[in-house]
């Protein structure tokens, strides 16, 4: 599901909303999440999950042409952690529902 995507259900559902805001209300929902993660914070949407920063550590790497080493600074990425009830929702789904590329996946385990 894309961003626009999520703008059109939300849209169809509550009619009172025009498709502008909607979309707007998305945007503000999203800007606010992503300056929230960008201050530290931790987001957490009960049944749906958590959004948190990881810190990855300073490592030496390879440049894969030359060999040679290469000093790869700190960085902090985005993580998304399931909530019970989305794991155990996502879990219930049977193989026939997915995309086909997901149940690859899911064959492997």
């Amino acid at each position: 599901m894309t961003r626009s995507d999520l703008v059109i259900q939300l849209a169809e559902r509550f009619s009172q909303l025009t498709h502008r805001d909607t979309e707007f209300a998305v945007k503000t929902i999203v800007d606010a999440m992503s300056v929230a993660l960008a201050r530290g914070h931790r987001i957490e949407i009960r049944g749906f999950g958590s959004f948190s920063i990881n810190r990855r550590p300073p490592r030496i790497g390879r440049n894969p042409r030359s060999g040679e080493r290469v000093v790869i600074p700190e960085k902090l990425v985005p993580h998304f952690k399931p909530g019970k009830a989305l794991r155990e929702a996502v879990d219930a789904l049977p193989p026939a529902a997915l995309p086909a590329s997901a149940n690859r996946s899911r064959a492997a385990d």
